[in-house]
């Protein structure tokens, strides 16, 4: 490569790496060094408060079922669908998937039209047995609303692999008596590993950092983005903020890690 050749590619290069510079390295080296300002014992706060602690298992609970539901009704749909023709296909999947044009708040707003004081639910409810049941500021709130934010990306990521199999491997293995069990478990899920995989990590890194849904949803229930966004926003307190950053950034790394290390392993065997 010549010297110009060399400079054009500097110069071509250089808007990326101050882009890179401004708005990832030096945010994230300044919260990695913020917590200091009050001692290094601010970084193990999560492992030493007792609400921390409860909010970090929240969290990491809540995203590990929401992915498991996730996957598992995701598969089950995406497979009929790239298994079946019949009228209305194409609608029925594109209504299943119109959610994913929806930010959080908008979908916590529905969970809260269902289940919340003035929902269809508590309405219901009230008239058959004169008590309003409500649902949406807790656990099973969240949970739905979360499995519903994630339903839509699971099933277009199911359609499309499913479609992309290969299908010579299912009918030779029918030809040979295998049954249909058997054929799940060898052709199948072997042939699906990798997507179930790839959407099971995006679905539960959204999950352990969604904060839209959990702001609408989460006032019986804590979890760690609502507790990061008290302590800088009601106390004003960066430094625990920072820490409880980083802590969720590792927990959801450390996950995602484990699950691609010896999850697509199992599953490919």
């Amino acid at each position: 490569m010549t010297p110009r050749q060399r400079l054009l590619l500097a110069g071509c290069a250089a808007p990326a790496g101050v882009f890179f510079l401004a708005f990832w390295l030096l945010p994230a080296l300044q919260l990695l060094v913020l917590p200091a300002a009050q001692g290094w014992t601010t970084y193990f706060v999560v492992l030493t408060d007792g609400r921390y602690i409860e909010s970090m298992l929240n969290t990491v609970l809540l995203s590990m079922a929401v992915t498991a539901a996730t996957l598992l009704i995701g598969a089950t749909i995406g497979i009929y669908l790239a298994r079946r023709s019949f009228a209305g296909k194409h609608l029925l999947l594109a209504l299943l998937t119109l959610p994913l044009s929806f930010p959080g708040v908008i979908i916590g707003f529905f969970v809260i039209l269902l289940g919340g004081r003035q929902g269809l639910v508590a309405d219901l409810s009230s008239r058959l047995v004169g008590e309003r049941i409500t649902f949406a500021y807790g656990l099973l709130g969240m949970f739905l609303a979360y499995l519903y934010f994630s339903l839509p990306r699971a099933i277009a990521t199911y359609t499309a692999a499913a479609e992309a199999m290969d299908l010579q491997l299912e009918e030779a293995a029918r030809s040979l008596g295998a049954s249909r069990l058997r054929i799940v478990r060898d052709v199948w899920v072997p042939e699906l590993a990798p997507t179930t995989v790839a959407c099971g990590a995006i679905v539960f890194a959204t999950s352990m950092g969604a904060f839209g849904t959990a702001f609408t949803l989460a006032s019986k229930f804590e979890v760690v983005p609502i507790t990061i966004y008290n302590e800088f926003t009601n106390y004003a307190n960066f430094a625990l903020a920072a820490s409880l950053s980083i802590a969720l950034g590792i927990v959801t790394w450390l996950v995602l890690f484990l699950t691609r290390r010896f999850g697509s392993g199992a599953g490919l065997r």
